[in-house]
């Protein structure tokens, strides 16, 4: 599933015809990528891709001004039903994507403990600034926020919170880590 070809099709649908730069502002008004694998920065490559695929067209060239001139979309009938496929891969799917900071826990036992603390005190850190950002974003609302909205933000919130609540787990037992590592090494 393709959450980049999502939000495109989903905007034009949902918002009617728009250029470019509208559906990045949109995506950086909605806080996209603090929530989704969505990046402003890759929406022109993504219009332009789908254009070729037959998923948008282009309706009319506007230019304002000096301004440089914007290509306005619109979503096709292909794309709608591409948007429907999309939409439901993207519900139907369960996706827990494993953690690299699993794989390196389990293969630390040659890392002493005060090392491992530093880690994983560094990562408490990041999560919390995050935790942060979404608690902010909780409180404050956007331009045409909707319940959606607020359950989207509601639902990364908690998933950083349970990141937190794993990693303090992890903080407390790293003096058993350290030790079962010295006992394994010792019968090694």
């Amino acid at each position: 599933m393709n959450p980049t070809r999502l939000f495109v099709l989903g905007a034009l649908a949902k918002h009617g015809p728009m250029y470019g730069h509208q559906l990045r502002r949109d995506a950086r008004l909605d806080r996209t990528e603090m929530w989704s694998e969505v990046r402003p920065g890759s929406l022109y490559g993504a219009l332009h891709r789908m254009a070729a695929e037959g998923l948008i067209e282009p309706l009319r060239t506007e230019q304002q001004g000096q301004l440089p001139a914007r290509t306005v979309y619109g979503i096709t009938a292909e794309g709608l039903r591409e948007l429907r496929a999309l939409r439901a891969e993207a519900l139907q799917e369960v996706r827990l994507p494993s953690d690299p900071v699993d794989l390196a826990l389990a293969m630390s036992a040659d890392v002493d403990e005060d090392t491992l603390r530093g880690y994983f005190e560094d990562r408490v850190r990041a999560l919390s600034v995050q935790a942060a950002a979404f608690e902010h974003m909780h409180d404050r609302s956007w331009p045409d926020q909707t319940v959606a909205d607020d359950l989207v933000v509601e639902h990364a919130r908690l998933r950083i919170q349970a990141e937190l609540t794993w990693h303090s787990q992890v903080l407390d037992q790293l003096a058993k880590l350290a030790g079962g590592s010295a006992d394994q090494q010792a019968r090694a």
